[in-house]
């Protein structure tokens, strides 16, 4: 294994089940030195996308072959609308023609589309297959590859159908993020920022200081965001692994973001981060208008994220989701197929201040309302 030093090492704590998350630039290219221990015989699938298939997959085909790892790849339609029942059947068919064994794993190769639709086919094939992450995004990188969420999306909403399946590794390269337009390094952006929003003031400064040199391709600055924000996450994940309490909190933004993806119909109007990000200012609005959070914050939170060319309201700009007939009354019934909804009210992530996220039920519904037509006008 070559320059050791140029790799960061974390791990998630899940007792026999936990993992390594593994960052640094150039991974790609001696992959086979990490996936080789934890395969139970040389033998694996790769899932991709066609975008990652034609930047990224022969660098990985290339390590495994070099490292005597025999493989085949599935390479799905890129895009939101992958993550669905058609394109779950379609893919648990091919993983079962290929006769993987139960011991066996597969590589989900891609962002966060990829790396939910692989982890929840592997939860359920074979009654439980083990799967690996190469997240090739940003988003990814920081947030979905990591903690076990996999899924689909249906009509009624996003992610409702899923499991909580935990990979074996986790393999970040940075070089990866070279390929993505910088819409999609913005997109990703946003989940870091959250990081800071809901538990770590000092990191949201930092960002407020190193973001823009992040998006801008600055090697360090992003090993050192993935690496502060997959941290933070691995000990929500490890305290709390299946979201019934504190892991809420990684939600900040994405009841709001959701009910926009939703509203959308889950294409490239929106994508996730920036729905996210939208949501994360409505979040921070939401808690002034609730006497408790001060408006400061809430301004420098919409500041931020403006600066770096991310929206933070449904109008007034020339993003996509701008040209989008929407309404409060539309994005509020999306809202309630929340999966935080429990004994019919919603569970929202709120902030007291820059840095300390909280969870309520004590919202209301008017006060929602007036944020969504708010960022509506």
């Amino acid at each position: 294994m070559t320059n050791p030093q140029s790799v960061e090492t974390l791990s998630v704590e899940l007792g026999e089940r936990s993992y390594d998350i593994i960052i640094g630039s150039g991974l790609l290219d001696r992959a086979a030195d990490y996936i080789g221990p934890v395969l139970h015989r040389p033998r694996t699938i790769i899932v991709t996308d066609e975008n990652v298939a034609r930047h990224q997959l022969p660098r990985l085909e290339k390590s495994l072959r070099d490292g005597s790892i025999d493989f085949e790849t599935i390479v799905l339609p890129a895009g939101e609308a992958t993550k669905s029942f058609l394109q779950l059947e379609k893919l648990c068919e091919q993983l079962l023609e290929s006769r993987l064994e139960r011991r066996d794993m597969v590589i989900a190769f891609g962002g966060g589309v990829i790396g939910d639709l692989t982890g929840f086919a592997a939860s359920i094939l074979r009654r439980g297959m083990d799967f690996i992450q190469i997240p090739t995004t940003l988003l990814s990188q920081v947030d979905s590859s990591v903690g076990g969420k996999t899924g689909i999306n249906t009509a009624h909403g996003k992610n409702l159908v899923g499991s909580f399946h935990q990979p074996r590794l986790v393999l970040a390269d940075v070089t990866t993020l070279d390929t993505l337009p910088e819409r999609q390094v913005l997109a990703g952006y946003a989940e870091v920022v959250k990081y800071g929003l809901i538990g770590d003031r000092d990191f949201f400064s930092w960002l407020e200081q190193n973001g823009r040199d992040l998006i801008a391709g600055d090697r360090e600055k992003q090993v050192q965001a993935i690496k502060t924000s997959c941290a933070a996450k691995a000990r929500i994940v490890a305290e709390d692994e299946k979201e019934t309490g504190k892991r809420a909190l990684l939600n900040l933004g994405h009841t709001f973001g959701h009910a926009i993806e939703a509203e959308c119909g889950y294409n490239d109007t929106i994508f996730h981060g920036e729905a996210v990000a939208i949501g994360m200012a409505m979040a921070f609005d939401l808690s002034v208008k609730m006497g408790r959070c001060p408006e400061e914050d809430a301004a420098r939170v919409s500041t931020h994220l403006v600066s770096v060319g991310l929206p933070a309201r449904l109008s007034g700009t020339n993003h996509p989701v701008c040209t989008v007939t929407m309404t409060a009354d539309r994005l509020m019934e999306h809202m309630a197929q929340d999966k935080k909804v429990a004994d019919g009210k919603l569970t929202f992530v709120l902030a007291s201040e820059i840095g300390k996220g909280f969870l309520t039920q004590e919202v209301d519904p008017k006060l929602v309302r007036e944020i969504l037509e708010l960022s509506l006008c």
